[in-house]
């Protein structure tokens, strides 16, 4: 997940809407162009992502494998090498490794913690790579040349709203927060700014990390403290599967509505299948990193320049768009 301020939004899956400063950023280099593909020899691209370690980056690593073949099919002169670490100290020596022995022309990270990695991608821009950073920014800004994310305060904002209209601008709800971070806290301030003016009351928020294990005991215990729930706000689909078990095994489902976020396939399905339990959900896409190598293709093979922001938005997922949300190969 990421850690840097976001602003904007984009549509979903197919396209996006730049950012004024993106534009703006676009138009002050648009003289210059762009070497073409058929100019340069083979272009060597690096990716480097977390190991799936969790279900969403699970879905990154299919995400960024199928990226790999459709662009290597389409692009014959481009190389797309796919490395995953298990921790900051791995990936920073994968990056090593992609400069001194891959010698890459440009790398897309989604850094395992953005601390641990702002030297090692530094000095892979300072190798001459064109670098993209996806979803979780690095500590120094101006490194990369292209960020990739998500917007977790338009996350929050339009789960609130969902809630707020479903509930009809009254009723009682829990909050399972993530972990304490700057994107928790993005989400929660958009969400709590969607509720403003409602009779929406918050009986609780207590941190669930992400994690479906922890959002079953947070929401157990939830359930023990509080006679009625109308909602419950999981923020992540992984602790919505947690909270889905507990509201279950308490024989309760039909008392409340959960919502998630991200886009799992899991709870994709249930959305398209009417789940009530599960009516809606909203997206934060794991497809993200083929976005991101996407336009870092595009750096090579356009007369475009492709510098600046690049922002996703954060569709809400319903039974009547669900299908186009739904990859059912992927593991996420």
């Amino acid at each position: 997940m990421p850690n840097k301020r976001l602003t904007t939004t984009s549509q979903p899956r197919t396209s996006a809407t730049f950012t004024k400063r993106t534009l703006a950023a676009f138009a002050t280099v648009a003289a210059l162009g762009l070497p073409t593909l058929a100019m340069a020899e083979e272009t060597v691209i690096g990716v480097s992502i977390p190991a799936a370690t969790h279900g969403w980056t699970g879905g990154v690593n299919y995400h960024a494998e199928q990226a790999k073949k459709r662009l290597e099919a389409l692009y014959p002169d481009i190389s797309i090498t796919i490395s995953t670490a298990g921790g900051p100290s791995e990936q920073a020596n994968d990056l090593e490794d992609l400069v001194s022995l891959r010698g890459i022309d440009a790398l897309v990270v989604l850094p395992f913690e953005s601390g641990p990695l702002t030297g090692p991608v530094r000095r892979v821009k300072e190798s001459g790579a064109f670098v993209t950073v996806v979803d979780r920014g690095l500590e120094q800004e101006g490194i990369e040349d292209l960020y990739v994310a998500g917007n977790n305060q338009e996350m929050g904002r339009v789960s609130g709203q969902y809630i707020r209209q479903k509930l009809d601008g009254q009723g009682d709800i829990v909050v399972l927060r993530g972990i304490p971070t700057v994107i928790d806290d993005e989400r929660v301030q958009g969400f709590q700014e969607a509720l403003e003016g409602s009779d929406i009351n918050i009986l609780d928020m207590q941190y669930a990390n992400w994690n479906r294990d922890d959002g079953f005991e947070v929401m157990q215990d939830f359930l023990t403290r509080f006679d009625n729930i109308d909602a419950v706000w999981a923020q992540d689909d992984d602790t919505a599967l947690g909270v889905i078990a507990a509201v279950r095994q308490a024989e309760r489902e039909d008392e409340m509505f959960i919502i998630g976020g991200a886009g799992m396939k899991g709870i994709i399905k249930r959305v398209m299948e009417g789940d009530e339990l599960v009516p809606a959900d909203v997206l934060y896409p794991p497809a993200m990193i083929a976005t991101a190598m996407d336009l870092t293709v595009q750096n090579f093979v356009s007369n475009g320049p492709v510098v600046g922001e690049y922002i996703l938005g954060s569709p809400l997922i319903t039974p009547e768009n669900a299908e186009q949300y739904y990859f059912p190969d992927s593991p996420y």
